[in-house]
């Protein structure tokens, strides 16, 4: 019935798609209009009468192809959105977590100089001078992580423990020459103290400092797990869509990510060759 043929090729005219899977649509569309044409022709209508209602009741030719359309476009725009999501999750956490490795490089390498300038200060010194103290206070101010500072005189920590306590056991073991603590506000869950320890033959620098916790991390490897998902349903659809479908392919792309997809299109193409 080629009235019947003309109007699913009109319906399906401006569809963009599998070409398989279009076909498959379109083949069973007719067979939905045959049997109805075959139905109404038992009931006394003329052939012409049955296809024309039919149609009818199946629907006009603007009002399907407007309606297949809109379901093509909705099926692509889904999984483009899957996509870009998938791919602002990773950039987003990517970002994040280059972010907050910059600032801990950051905070340490500060931190380094600060201890490392109050080593200075104090080399070839016997005495922290009340100079020096307000100088190493000014230096743990200049900074924003810093909450702690404790400076130890290692001739007279020898002396009292008669040089059977390593720098290690300084801050729980000996008494410091100098501290200074002070607050640093940080929300808790971002950040943790820190230790940070430097010394010489003469003097020891501990330090303590606030410094991004595992939070953060954490919430970088989260997205990295939503975009691996978010991408596996994606290349799962395209899968579907191509009528190749099957669980090992999704368990390639799940593990895989990228390079599982790459594989899938290769043999996708060694098949088609074939």
């Amino acid at each position: 019935m080629k009235q019947i043929e003309a109007y699913v090729d009109e319906v399906y005219r401006n569809v963009g798609g599998n070409k398989q899977e279009i076909g498959e649509l379109k083949a069973e569309m007719k067979n939905h209009l045959l049997e109805a044409v075959f139905e109404l022709k038992s009931e006394g209508k003329t052939e012409y009468e049955a296809i024309e209602l039919a149609i009818e009741r199946f629907g006009g030719e603007k009002e399907m192809r407007s309606v297949v359309e809109q379901l093509f476009r909705a099926q692509k725009m889904f999984a483009k959105s899957v996509l870009n999501a998938a791919i602002a999750i990773l950039l987003l956490s990517l970002a994040l977590y280059g972010f907050v490795a910059a600032i801990e490089t950051g905070n340490s390498s500060e931190t380094s100089l600060v201890t490392s300038g109050a080593l200075d200060m104090l080399n070839g010194k016997e005495t922290i001078s009340a100079d020096m103290e307000k100088e190493i206070q000014q230096l743990v101010l200049g900074t924003d992580q810093i909450t702690k500072i404790q400076v130890y005189n290692v001739r007279d920590v020898n002396k009292n423990f008669e040089g059977n306590i390593s720098t290690f056991e300084y801050t729980r073991k000996a008494t410091p020459a100098f501290k200074y603590d002070r607050t640093v506000w940080a929300p808790k869950l971002l950040y943790k103290s820190g230790p940070f320890e430097h010394g010489s033959r003469e003097w020891y620098v501990a330090v303590e400092f606030k410094r991004l916790g595992s939070f953060l991390p954490l919430v970088s490897l989260v997205g990295v797990a939503v975009y691996f998902t978010l991408f596996t349903i994606w290349a799962t659809i395209n899968a579907y869509h191509h009528k190749r479908l099957k669980i090992g392919w999704v368990i390639v792309f799940a593990l895989l990510n990228v390079i599982g997809y790459f594989i899938y299109l290769l043999v996708g193409n060694r098949t088609v060759k074939d």
